[in-house]
């Protein structure tokens, strides 16, 4: 029988000898190696050895025993190995385990304990959610020895990095991709100082934890770093990014930064095949080593203020932005109009002007300059005329943004201080004009909701994205289009973005506009439209085709509705219609109508409309009663009295009720025969025919500032857990997205209701939490309730569960803010969608024309809802709406394109899985299985 070959070589870990076989021939006794030993290199002079044993064991006969003469040749064929052979010992296999029997009962009394031991936390780790808490209570030494630990159980290795400029909303990136990386069993690594510490490597490349990053979600900048790093433009600053990612098994980027980073992180993973090369070269690493890692997978997100990234309608941190230049305009607003003064404000974009634009259309500014539309080629004189014209119609204040990248038709520099002295020119308008330059303040402060939400959703989308990457893709960017997250190719967006600055630079102005998305354009002509209302008289229709239009709220008020009528004034009066408000619902109009000395029906005053842009509420007044309640033959009859041509309403699931009913009367009163459209406005989101509702981004802000406070209470106590009840109605949205900005521990909504099983299992997660909770300062827990998610548990209900079950180890304690999440200033994102919006409603209406009523009452289109489905803003007829895609009963859309994101709240807040609730049943079913007549 041949003889088997066993060579025992040493392995050091956690202070243990692992012997290692290997069945070619010879085993071969040799000093324990020393803790550096174990390296990739040592194993390799291994497999050396054994292949020259049994090369020599084939070539000649060996007998049976020690053999000196072998050791000796050994010893002399490798002179440089750093483990001496000592003895090489031939043995039949049956001899071999005699002779040598402590010799296994050696190996089997160390090698399977210790792998048990090894693989064991490893198993745990996979699936954070595989026990009732993930990484918050399970940190252990051994995870500092991941290169040791990764050779029994490998698992992708993902790096995320912030670099550039640094944007609120970064956090929740890196928050995301570290947590949703171990939910699918990565292990995460941060980088920090952005490419700086690529380059540095060392300990700025830190592995992640699920407990790291808690309480990053309301931390402004970036936690992780981000810093100018000229070393990685020269190919040996990559060299060193590449052996850095490679020591430490890392072969998955993900880069949050502006188009400049992301460029960079492009050209890295195309160099990437030949930095590998190079390193192999100069012997940093083997062939072998390095071919698991031959393909460097990168995505990229864009994290940007400036919003200047093309093929994304958002990037990460511009709407916190345009928010902290939004809040400043309003300040400084109520001084400009006190003194009758001018402000001439400096935001930033170099080579976008979006802040500008956004800013412009949130605060109803008078005149803009942006570097990718320069005005007319005189435009002091433009100036001049439209705020001259404001002050002869009564405006006491002047406001005037300027983006710090803006340029005139020849490509001269526009400044502030230009601006100024044209204002104050007192051989001109001579108006007392100051100058503010917002700055730095524009990056600071926590992200507001929707930069949270995006960021989150963006972070878990990058993860999945670098994890389904190939060779033959390109590098992703991920973007978003209206309400839509997507994928798209990183260099192509890039390009787009440099071709915009090229454009600007050889003043093709019309190109760089239309490099811009629709939204920038659609925005920038509505900006025009308001702001130079009645001043340019070319967009005056003839007489016959001008409309009488009514514009009337119903339902709850919510932010952005002021903003809405503002400009469907604004452009009916830019157009010679004639806007009709109708004050305080249905109910003012068909009880109110003709009061003395000022009616409920009567025309706007553009003067005090103009200053309504960044008003919350509702400055026409609404309520919820319904045109069947105020009586539908007097809304008819009124209708007809004042000459309506078309209706505009804003409002809720009311309004929507509202049209539906007006449409079922065309019939019998066929003055209702007229086109009517509604733009949903309210905090719940619940309207049929769009994912975008005025208000909720609004009630979103509101929420989520709240709940920030009440977490820094709940933390500074220690263990405590804050039950917080959002409104909404039977729609989830507010609470589910709320969960998402804030990182509360669970989400409970009407469409997936409340059961005892969810409230164990929460409350188990919740004790189980604490008790490994080592009283970090941010240990505070959140729990969001929808107002109606259940008919028996509210806020306060399943506060005292709570606080009974935790048998005194921690504490439980409610909030409801109520009716503060409809109030407050409306955020930029409402106001500058409603006045999108509310253009685009107007156009539609004035498309049917006046005295059209056989053609409306036979047109679906001539009743409708606009809103925002996926990438597109759509008209849906409201009877296919109430028809087939709205839950009468509940008050919401039969499916909520929401709902997959209760997961997404559920993956990174750790909660474990729970059972889903019982459909409920009702009617005859219902009465048959209470009596036993039918089964469960």
């Amino acid at each position: 029988m041949v003889g088997m070959v066993f060579r025992f070589h040493g392995l050091e870990v956690s202070g243990f000898v692992i012997p290692r076989f290997s069945g070619d021939g010879c085993f071969a006794g040799t000093e324990l190696p020393r803790p550096h030993d174990t390296r990739p290199r040592a194993r390799r002079k291994q497999s050396i050895h054994d292949s020259w044993l049994m090369e020599r064991r084939r070539s000649s006969a060996i007998d049976h025993g020690a053999c000196g003469d072998l050791a000796a040749e050994l010893t002399a064929r490798f002179p440089d190995d750093p483990h001496p052979i000592h003895t090489v010992y031939i043995r039949r296999p049956f001899s071999s385990i005699a002779h040598h029997f402590h010799v296994l009962i050696t190996f089997a009394l160390f090698s399977i304990p210790i792998g048990l031991l090894l693989l064991a936390p490893r198993r745990a780790r996979n699936h954070p959610l595989s026990s009732s808490f993930p990484s918050d209570a399970q940190t252990t030494d051994d995870d500092k020895d991941d290169e040791t630990a990764s050779k029994m159980a490998p698992k992708k290795k993902i790096a995320i990095m912030t670099s550039g400029g640094d944007s609120p909303g970064m956090n929740a990136v890196v928050r995301a991709c570290v947590r949703m990386a171990i939910y699918l069993g990565c292990d995460p690594y941060c980088i920090y100082e952005g490419y700086e510490g690529l380059v540095r490597g060392g300990d700025l490349i830190r592995k992640m934890e699920w407990h790291d990053v808690r309480g990053w979600l309301s931390e402004g900048g970036t936690l992780i770093g981000t810093a100018r790093c000229m070393a990685f433009y020269e190919r040996e600053g990559r060299l060193a990014a590449a052996k850095n990612l490679i020591a430490h098994g890392i072969d998955a980027l993900i880069i949050c930064g502006g188009d400049g980073s992301l460029t960079g992180a492009d050209r890295f993973r195309a160099e990437w095949p030949s930095l590998l090369d190079e390193l192999v070269e100069k012997g940093e690493f083997t062939e072998e080593e390095v071919t698991p890692y031959r393909h460097l997978n990168i995505v990229g997100l864009v994290g940007s203020i400036d919003n200047d990234l093309s093929g994304t309608d958002a990037t990460i941190g511009c709407y916190s932005a345009l928010q902290r230049i939004c809040a400043a305009v309003d300040l400084i607003e109520a001084t400009a109009s006190s003194h009758s003064r001018a402000f001439v404000i400096e935001v930033m974009g170099r080579h976008c002007g979006w802040l500008a634009l956004m800013a412009g259309v949130a605060t109803g500014a008078d005149f803009i300059f942006i570097p990718e539309k320069p005005r007319e080629d005189n435009w002091r004189e433009e100036m001049c005329r439209i705020v001259e014209n404001h002050r002869k119609r009564g405006k006491r204040k002047t406001i005037v943004i300027i983006a710090e990248g803006a340029l005139d038709r020849e490509g001269n520099k526009i400044t502030p201080q230009m601006v100024r002295d044209l204002l104050a020119d007192k051989n001109g308008l001579a108006i007392d004009t100051r100058i503010t330059t917002l700055g730095h303040v524009q990056r600071g402060g926590t992200a507001v909701a929707y930069d949270r939400m995006l960021a989150t959703l963006q972070g878990v989308e990058a993860v999945k994205a670098v994890l389904d990457a190939t060779p033959e893709m390109p590098t992703w960017v991920i973007a978003i289009t209206e309400n839509k997250i997507v994928r798209k190719p990183l260099m192509q967006a890039v390009q787009d973005t440099k071709k915009v600055a090229a454009a600007i630079e050889s003043q093709d102005f019309d190109l760089a506009m239309s490099l811009r998305d629709a939204e920038f354009a659609e925005q920038y002509r509505s900006f025009m439209m308001t702001t130079a209302v009645q001043v340019n008289k070319e967009m005056l229709l003839p007489e016959k085709d001008r409309m009488r239009i009514g514009f009337i709220n119903v339902g709850a008020p919510a932010g952005g509705m002021n903003a809405a009528v503002r400009a469907g004034v604004a452009y009916c009066l830019s157009r010679g219609h004639e806007p009709i408000a109708i004050y305080n619902g249905f109910a003012g109009f068909a009880r109110h109508h003709d009061d003395q000395p000022v009616g409920s029906v009567r025309p706007f005053d553009w003067l005090e409309v103009d200053g309504w842009a960044s008003k919350g509420g509702s400055e026409i007044g609404t309520n919820r009663e319904l045109p069947s309640e105020s009586g539908m033959e007097t809304i008819a009859n009124l209708i007809e009295q004042y000459r309506l041509d078309a209706l505009f309403l804003i409002g809720g699931f009311e309004a929507f009720h509202a049209v539906s009913q007006l449409r079922k009367a065309r019939d019998q009163y066929p003055s209702l025969c007229i086109p009517m459209t509604l733009l949903p406005a309210t905090i719940s989101n619940n309207v049929p025919g769009t994912e975008y509702s005025l208000g909720s981004d609004t009630c979103l802000n509101e929420l989520v500032e709240y709940c920030d406070k009440i977490k820094q209470s709940a933390s500074a106590t220690r263990r405590r857990v804050f039950v917080i009840e959002t409104q909404g109605g039977r729609s989830g949205y507010i609470a589910t997205l709320g969960g998402l900005g804030v990182g509360a521990s669970a989400v409970y909504t009407p469409e997936e209701g409340i059961t005892l099983d969810m409230l164990a299992t929460d409350v188990k997660h919740l004790k189980d939490v604490f008790a490994h909770d080592k009283g970090q300062s941010r240990a505070g827990r959140l729990i969001l309730i929808n107002e109606k998610a259940s008919k028996v548990y509210n806020a306060r209900l399943i506060a005292d569960i709570l606080r009974d079950e935790a048998h005194g180890r921690f504490e439980a304690r409610e909030g409801i803010p109520g009716h503060m999440q409809q109030g407050g200033v409306p955020s930029p994102m409402d106001r500058c969608r409603a006045v999108r919006l509310a253009i685009r409603c107007i156009q539609h209406l004035e498309q049917f024309g006046r005295g059209v009523h056989n053609r409306v009452k036979n047109d679906p289109m001539s009743a409708t809802v606009i809103g925002i489905k996926g990438a597109s803003v759509v008209f849906t007829p409201i009877q296919k709406l109430e028809e087939e895609e709205t839950d009468w009963p509940n008050r919401r859309p039969k499916t909520a394109f929401w709902l997959p994101l209760t997961e997404i709240v559920d993956i990174l807040s750790g909660r474990p899985k729970h059972k889903k609730p019982e459909p409920e049943l009702t009617g005859l079913k219902a009465k048959d299985v209470k009596r036993g007549l039918d089964d469960l």
